[in-house]
């Protein structure tokens, strides 16, 4: 298993499929985590989830979403 690293946490599920989209787009792979938190937390939308990539890809990734004004976790 390759390394990942995180490149964007949200509480916000568009920002999240958005980038999604995006990475896709550029044939990065990407992983969310934290999906399935809502369950803890009762669907109230407090704990963020984050989307991972692979360190070779990080680069790319970041430059990708911050062309779409989008965050990027550092």
């Amino acid at each position: 298993m390759q390394p990942m690293q995180e490149i964007l946490r949200s509480t916000d599920p568009t920002v999240i499929a958005f980038a999604s989209a995006l990475l896709s787009g550029e044939d990065i792979e990407v992983f969310e985590m934290d999906v399935h938190m809502s369950v803890l937390e009762g669907s109230i939308g407090i704990l963020p989830r984050r989307l991972m990539v692979r360190r070779e890809d990080l680069f790319r990734a970041r430059i990708t979403l911050r062309d779409n004004d989008l965050p990027v976790s550092e």
